[in-house]
């Protein structure tokens, strides 16, 4: 990618690393909160004086992906909207699949494998970061369906999202 503007090119996926699809915020500001303690509270939300009511959290996806082009491979990442698209739910919603579902990760990345897209890549703003954001996401394929669909199909059940 060359340059700071946006490039749009057709990939196909390769790979998803499947074991940290998504990761918790605060349900008020969406700052980043450990994954590894799930009672834990937003500290920034939780000591404001003006919010009266202690915040929860949700989840939101950032799937790291290998991606490639007619000329080159991208390792990107896709977060929560673009990833939506993607999934076909929210983070939440494939996280309590999932619970009920342990392969459901692993499925949807090989469900993902070989799907081809239109994606818009932009170089990160932030410094420290070192993947290319999808900033925009088409499926190409006609019969495309959101790796949820294919998931709830092959586990036969309407349970989740």
């Amino acid at each position: 990618m060359e340059g700071e503007k946006p490039t749009t090119l057709v990939c196909t996926v390769l790979a998803i690393n499947h074991p940290n699809l998504c990761y918790r915020v605060c349900a008020v500001c969406e700052r980043t909160l450990p994954d590894n303690d799930p009672t834990s509270l937003c500290k920034f939300c939780n000591f404001n004086a003006f919010n009266s009511v202690s915040s929860g959290s949700k989840r939101l996806f950032r799937v790291l992906m290998s991606i490639a082009s007619d000329t080159k491979v991208f390792t990107v990442i896709c977060f929560d909207r673009m990833a939506k698209v993607i999934f076909g739910c929210s983070a939440d919603e494939f996280f309590d699949f999932a619970k009920l579902h342990p392969f459901a990760a692993v499925s949807a990345s090989r469900i993902l494998e070989g799907e081809m897209f239109k994606m818009t890549l932009s170089k990160p703003k932030n410094g420290n970061a070192q993947h290319l954001r999808v900033v925009s996401v088409v499926p190409l394929r006609t019969g495309f369906q959101p790796a949820i669909a294919t998931l709830r199909k092959l586990y036969g059940k309407r349970v989740g999202c």
